[in-house]
């Protein structure tokens, strides 16, 4: 049997298990409202007992209900999976509401992986102020990132906004070498945009002190930014990956009007 047949199987089997331990609550109906409602503290001690004995690795730090009556969402740190009440079957995936055309996982995660923007550590940042600087903007970039070569383009159509650059040199030695020279160098904005936007090569700079960029590094690793470029909007949001000028101009006016 291939592996797509066996992840089909476990997730028909354990859907089948959380069907039939639904039917015996009555009060739980498939609904995004009810799957608020507290877990069962019986439930909730056998899901933290038996996973913590099977997957020892494992430590739970929240059980929440999922609108499949039965089933229940277990998070581990900032990771999410499905479960039995007994812990016996687990689904490490994502659940989708078909009615609703919502990926029910994605918006929790969303919820987990947002960011304070207040308590984003700007001095570890260089700033690129456009018109009033009004709207706030955060990003994580590489400097040897297609991705965000082709996202600066289309943030230079974006007027009003004061972007919060922070280096972010995930992609290799080469990466680090260049977000060095461009920390260290006089007009770090003009020296960014230079290099990703029009191809100017980055100038020498002078040694300079360049723990900013361990602690971005350090920084995106608590916060799990896996990627480049991830933009962070003022109500925590995030959005991993290049958008167009259109999607960004589209955010920021819904983060001004909150």
């Amino acid at each position: 049997m291939n592996a797509i047949a066996i992840r089909t199987g476990l997730a028909a089997a354990l859907l089948a298990v959380g069907l039939v331990a639904g039917a015996a609550e009555k009060d739980m109906a498939p609904t995004v409202a009810n799957a608020a409602k507290s877990v069962p503290p019986p439930v909730e001690a056998a899901l933290r007992k038996n996973l913590a004995e099977r997957l020892p690795n494992v430590s739970v730090d929240e059980v929440n209900r999922t609108p499949i009556p039965g089933m229940y969402e277990v998070r581990v740190g900032t990771d999410l999976f499905y479960s039995d009440a007994e812990g016996s079957y687990i689904i490490n995936g994502e659940m989708m509401d078909t009615k609703n055309r919502r990926n029910l996982t994605e918006e929790r995660m969303n919820k987990l992986l947002a960011i304070d923007f207040s308590q984003l550590p700007v001095k570890d940042a260089f700033t690129i102020v456009r018109g009033n600087g009004k709207r706030k903007i955060a990003v994580f970039e590489d400097p040897n990132c297609g991705y965000c070569r082709r996202f600066e383009g289309d943030l230079q159509k974006i007027d009003n906004v004061t972007v919060y650059l922070y280096l972010y040199p995930i992609l290799g030695p080469d990466s680090i070498e260049k977000s060095k020279a461009i920390w260290c160098g006089k007009e770090k904005g003009r020296v960014w945009q230079d290099w990703m936007v029009r191809g100017v090569p980055i100038p020498h700079s002078e040694p300079c002190d360049v723990a900013a960029l361990a602690r971005n590094t350090e920084f995106g690793r608590k916060h799990k930014i896996t990627g480049t470029p991830t933009l962070v909007f003022t109500d925590g949001s995030r959005v991993p990956g290049a958008i167009g000028a259109a999607d960004i101009e589209k955010l920021l006016v819904a983060n001004s009007a909150k």
